[in-house]
């Protein structure tokens, strides 16, 4: 049962962008702020019943912050000079590169 909830959250989220879509381009691009699977993780996190176990969840979730930040700065970047499709896929890598830092780089020095 969880997982269809789950998947029902993410679900109207995004016919929730979808539809806002059609409307404008700001909003969409506003909702993904609200914490979807945040939400998600923190109440499956929270359902272990360890205090310190949510804790530590919300400062994961807070360390992401950058990565999100260099996402959206190379998507930014990257529509000028490419179609919308490789742009998106850059910032992925952006993303990717960024959160590997984040959560790797102190373990390798």
């Amino acid at each position: 049962m969880e997982i269809l909830w789950k998947g029902a959250v993410g679900g109207l989220v995004t016919a929730a962008i979808v539809w806002l879509s059609r409307r404008g381009d700001t909003l969409p691009g506003i909702l993904p702020l609200f914490p979807t699977f945040a939400v998600i993780a923190l109440l499956v996190v929270g359902a272990k019943g360890s205090d310190a176990g949510f804790r530590q969840a919300c400062l994961a979730g807070a360390r992401t912050i950058p990565a999100y930040l260099a996402f959206l700065l190379v998507c930014y970047l990257a529509i000028g000079v490419m179609d919308f499709r490789l742009a998106t896929l850059l910032g992925l890598a952006a993303w990717l590169v960024v959160a590997l830092g984040i959560f790797l780089g102190p373990a390798l020095f």
